[in-house]
């Protein structure tokens, strides 16, 4: 289930997600979270770059923080992981029409990417996955995943998604005992979704 609102945070520096890196280590240890949250919204101006209202970049503040940690905690099992998949929303795509030629499989149901785009996030992505060795899913929904974890092995998984969904995700891969990492979208809706590929690169 998405956000019921968008945001875009492409465009706010670089050092506002080294802070959330930081806090994420210190969560839970003190009592003034929320207060930091509010100082990271006033310090990056979050509201103005975005146009969210305070309740709701607090909410996305928060989902980015609790998945830096859980990155952060899972991280070394991950690594030891050997089968491994990426999964990629199809909203990342370059194109969202006939240009784009990745094709459907509805018995996955997944789409595979052709490469048609030199610069299509979800085509540097693929490639640069699959030179790792990851099997690579491109979803059209979150909801595709447990067929496709059901009737695999994989050990360790990471997933490319809004905070809302990665927070639906984290019970079931810890039920099937599969080690995930999330990379968070930075800018969500229905297409022309971003997410940050030196993050990925390093997540992999």
């Amino acid at each position: 289930m998405p956000y019921k609102f968008t945001f875009d945070l492409s465009k706010v520096p670089r050092f506002f997600f080294t802070e959330i890196a930081m806090i994420s280590y210190q969560k839970g240890m003190h009592k003034s979270f929320l207060t930091t949250l509010n100082e990271l919204i006033i310090k990056f101006k979050i509201q103005e770059a975005t146009g969210l209202n305070l309740s709701d970049a607090c909410a996305v503040l928060q989902d980015l923080i609790d998945l830096q940690a859980i990155n952060s905690i899972e991280r070394n099992k991950f690594l030891q992981t050997k089968k491994r998949a990426l999964f990629l929303p199809h909203c990342s795509r370059k194109y969202m029409d006939g240009r784009c030629k990745a094709t459907f499989d509805p018995e996955i149901p997944c789409y595979t990417c052709a490469h048609c785009s030199d610069d299509c996030m979800v085509n540097k992505a693929d490639q640069y996955a699959r030179k790792k060795g990851y099997d690579v899913y491109l979803l059209p929904g979150g909801s595709c995943i447990p067929k496709i974890l059901k009737n695999r092995n994989y050990e360790g998984i990471v997933g490319v998604a809004c905070g809302e969904e990665m927070k639906i995700m984290g019970p079931l891969i810890k039920d099937m005992k599969i080690t995930g990492q999330g990379i968070p979208l930075l800018k969500n809706g229905c297409s022309s979704t971003v997410f940050n590929m030196e993050t990925l690169r390093k997540v992999l």
